[in-house]
């Protein structure tokens, strides 16, 4: 069976309108989780917990779909 695991974490971004975080060190790392549902309930959770501070954004990552240099076919692209 495949395992598709997510990533949830948020912190303050320098601007609402982007994704470049103020400051990396404070970046708030929920967790890893093994399947969308999971993680989705997480991301959720905390980006209400934080709704009141517009500049506070958090993120849900499909780790499974992560570019591998080694394989041609690789899911997705390299970010950046």
């Amino acid at each position: 069976m495949t395992q598709r695991l997510h990533l949830v974490f948020g912190g303050e971004l320098v601007d609402p309108s982007g994704t470049t975080f103020k400051d990396v060190k404070d970046i708030h790392i929920v967790g890893m989780f093994p399947d969308y549902a999971s993680a989705y309930d997480a991301w959720k959770s905390n980006a209400q917990r934080t709704v009141d501070n517009a500049h506070m954004r958090y993120f849900l990552a499909h780790i499974h779909r992560l570019h591998d240099e080694e394989i041609e076919t690789s899911s997705t692209e390299p970010v950046g």
